[in-house]
C-alpha cells in the first residue's frame, strides 16, 4: 500500500515549488490540535493533565481554516485530545478537504463509529487510529481493558464504508520484538498502512520510564525489520525508506522542526509539536522568531533522545527531493539489518533544558480569566 501516489505527487509538487522560491524552512504536515481533552487517559501522554479551564477549551472551525490557510501546508494532521469529542470536528474536516488538505484525523477510534455519518469517503481524508500492538499490548497502553476491540472494530466499520484508514503505533521501552512485528502482521493484513514512532518522552507524562533513547530505538528496530525478512513479509508502512533507514540506525540525521508546525487552543507552538516552550500569534511569527538552531539533538537535552517522525520525516523528504539518487539506492539495496551503524550526534555541547509548562499553563488561565470578566 504505502503513501498514495496522489499524496506523494502533490507533496513533491509543493516542495519543488518552496526551492523555486528559495525558501529554506517550509511546512509539510500541519499539526492541528482543536483540543487537549480526551475520553482516555494514557499513561505516556502528556496533553490531559492541563487545568479544566484549558481543556475545555476548542479551536473554531474558521479558526482551523485560517491555520491551515495561513499555514499552507499540504497536509493536515488532526490530533488531540480526542478529535472526535469535537462537536464540530466534521465540518472541521469538510472545509480542509475542500481546500484539498490531504487530512489525517487521529483517532483512539471509541467514537469511531458513531461519528461516521459525520464524514465523507474521499481521497484527501484518511482516519488515523491510535493502536500501540496487540489486544494486551495496546490496552496496556491506554490504561483501560477493551480498546483494542473497540478500534479493531471501528476500523472495519470505516474500511466497510469506503473509508481509507491508517494506524499509528508509539513503541514504548520493554516491547518485545517478536510481539511488534506479529502487530505488523495483524495490521497488514487488516488493510490498513502503519505509521511508527519510537516514544520521545513528553515532558509532561505521568508514565517517564518506558521511554526510549536512540540506541535503544535502533538496536529494536533492526531486530524487528530482520525478523520481517526472516518471515518475508512486507509490511504496508506509511513511512520514506530514508526515515526507515535512520531508524534503523544506517545513517544519522538533523530533525526537521519547523517541518510539522502544531497550531493548538495556545497558539502556534514553539518549537515543535513534542515540545511547548512558547507560543507565537500567526505562523509567520513562529517561523521568524523562533531560534532553530537552539533546538534538535545534539542542541537542546530535552531532544537528547528523540527519533520521532514528526521531527525527521521532513528530513528524509527534503533528502529525497534533493537527492533522489541516494532514494534510488536505497530502494534497490533495501533496509539493512546489521553491520555497523552511523555515529552519533555528539550531545556533550547540548543546552541544559529549560522549564517553561508551569509559565504557559499560568499565563493562558489569567487570559481565560480576563476573557470571562470582560
Amino acid at each position: 500500500m504505502g503513501i498514495p501516489f496522489r499524496q506523494q505527487a502533490a507533496v513533491g509538487w509543493y516542495i519543488a515549488k518552496q526551492k523555486l522560491k528559495g525558501r529554506k524552512r517550509y511546512p509539510l504536515v500541519l499539526m492541528l490540535e482543536p483540543l487537549f481533552r480526551c475520553n482516555l487517559a494514557c499513561a505516556g501522554c502528556g496533553k490531559i493533565d492541563y487545568p479544566k479551564p484549558i481543556l475545555n477549551r476548542r479551536l473554531s472551525p474558521q479558526e482551523c481554516w485560517d491555520a491551515a490557510d495561513e499555514c499552507g501546508a499540504p497536509i493536515v494532521a488532526i490530533p488531540g485530545g480526542e478529535p472526535l469529542i469535537h462537536k464540530e470536528i466534521g465540518e472541521i474536516v469538510r472545509g480542509l478537504v475542500e481546500r484539498k488538505k490531504f487530512v489525517s484525523l487521529c483517532t483512539n477510534a471509541l467514537l469511531l463509529e458513531k461519528k461516521l455519518d459525520l464524514f465523507e469517503p474521499s481521497p484527501y481524508l484518511f482516519f488515523s487510529v491510535h493502536l500501540d500492538g496487540l489486544k494486551k499490548h495496546h490496552d496496556w497502553a491506554v490504561c483501560q481493558e477493551g480498546v483494542f476491540d473497540k478500534a479493531v472494530k471501528a476500523i472495519k466499520a470505516a474500511q466497510d464504508r469506503g473509508f481509507q484508514v491508517n494506524v499509528n503505533a508509539t513503541i514504548f521501552d520493554g516491547y518485545p520484538a517478536e510481539e511488534l512485528a506479529a502487530f505488523l502482521d495483524f495490521a497488514t493484513d487488516l488493510g490498513v498502512n502503519i505509521s511508527l514512532s519510537p516514544g520521545f518522552a513528553y515532558e509532561r507524562a505521568p508514565d517517564q520510564e518506558h521511554f526510549l533513547n536512540r540506541q535503544k530505538t535502533k538496536s529494536f528496530f533492526r531486530k524487528v525489520f530482520a525478523m520481517g525478512k526472516e518471515r518475508g513479509r512486507k509490511w504496508s508502512l506509511a513511512h520514506s525508506p530514508l526515515f526507515l533507514d535512520f531508524l534503523l540506525g544506517n545513517q544519522e540525521m538533523r530533525c526537521t522542526p519547523w517541518g510539522m508546525p502544531t497550531r493548538n487552543v495556545f497558539g502556534w507552538q514553539k518549537p515543535c509539536y513534542l515540545l511547548g516552550e512558547g507560543y507565537a500569534e500567526t505562523f509567520d511569527e513562529l517561523m521568524e522568531t523562533t531560534d532553530w538552531d537552539s533546538y534538535g539533538t545534539g542542541a537542546y537535552e530535552k531532544c537528547g533522545d528523540c527519533m520521532a517522525h514528526c521531527g525527521y520525516e521532513p528530513t528524509a523528504a527534503n533528502i529525497a527531493f534533493s537527492n533522489p539518487l541516494k532514494m534510488l539506492k536505497l530502494a534497490i539495496r533495501g533496509l539493512r539489518t546489521e553491520g555497523p551503524m552511523a555515529a552519533e550526534i555528539d550531545l556533550s555541547n547540548a543546552r541544559p533544558a529549560e522549564e517553561h509548562h508551569e509559565r504557559i499553563v499560568a499565563e493562558e488561565m489569567e487570559k481565560i480569566e480576563k476573557e470571562k470578566a470582560a
